[in-house]
Formats: C-alpha cells, structure tokens, sequence
C-alpha cells in the first residue's frame, strides 16, 4: 500500500519549483517506488477545501483540488479527505496525520499489505511507523533528497530519497 501526504508532497514539488501537479503522473510515481511489488491501493490524503461562495481566492482552490481529484481518481489513485480549515485568512489542514496513521496501523492489523510505503516528511507519522514494523510488516519511507526526514528513515524499514531528475520524469508535458 502506498500512502501520499498531499500537502507535503505538493510543498516539497514546490520548493523544487516542480508545477502544474494537477497533470503530474502519480500512478506512474507510485509504481516506479514500488519497483516488483504488487500495489494493492495507492491513496493520496489532503484536507479538502471548502469555502463560501462569496470567498474568491477559496473558491478558486477548491476548483483546482476538483481537477486535482479527478486526475488521481483517472489513475487510480483513492483521495482520502482531511479538512481545510481557515483562520484569520489561512488555511490549516486537519486531520490528513490522523487519517494516514489510522490507515497505516489497520492496514498492518487486517493485514491488507506486506510493505508500507510512506511519501511524506511528516514526523507525527513516527509512532504509527514503529507499530507497523513491530507487527512485522515493512515500511518503506520515500522523501526528497533536497530535504530528508532523518528521524523517518531511521525509522522506516528501508527508506529512499528521491531526486529532482527522477521526479522530473512524471511531470507531463501536455
């Protein structure tokens, strides 16, 4: 199973200068990481925006995270929802952490998968990490080479940072 932290994926493309991630080839990403391995669901977590009619700049946001979800639901790639929250003009994502620990710890209970393979850079995912390798499953950590996770990947089972040329490579040219 492969688990996207949206919003840490869309920040870390950013800061490479890596845009127009609504055409960005996902599935390709996910089974260029999975290597061999069957992907059992690849789900990509982001709070989603909702915002008043009246509020310009929120509407425009929700109609690019629109296009955004159809493009991953076009690859097969589950969106699983956290919340947008505003205050005092900016927005805070809710409950994407919580939502991908809770998925990561069932899948290893249930289990749904042999290997977790976790693109994020978000240290809250730690303890869920742990208890997923003590209940003998695999999880893999993939971050970016231009900022590494060092308390994830010494954590992770196997871990794996990726770099610009590679991610290069999924960004479509239409």
């Amino acid at each position: 199973m492969i688990f996207i932290d949206g919003s840490n994926f869309y920040f870390k493309m950013k800061s490479l200068e890596i845009k127009n991630l609504s055409k960005f080839k996902y599935r390709e990403l996910c089974e260029y990481i999975a290597g061999e391995r069957l992907i059992a669901t690849a789900g990509y977590y982001v709070g989603v925006v909702r915002a008043k009619f009246s509020d310009e700049k929120g509407q425009k946001m929700r109609l690019a995270q629109r296009k955004l979800f159809n493009h991953l639901h076009n690859q097969q790639v589950v969106v699983h929802n956290g919340y947008l929250m505003k205050n005092d003009g900016v927005y805070h994502e809710k409950g994407v952490d919580v939502k991908i620990a809770t998925d990561l710890l069932v899948g290893a209970y249930e289990n749904l998968y042999d290997d977790a393979i976790v693109i994020s850079s978000d240290t809250d995912l730690l303890p869920a990490m742990q208890k997923v390798k003590e209940l003998g499953k695999n999880v893999e950590y993939v971050g970016f080479g231009h900022q590494p996770a060092l308390a994830l990947q010494t954590a992770a089972t196997r871990s794996r940072l990726l770099l610009i040329e590679e991610l290069e490579k999924f960004v479509s040219r239409e």
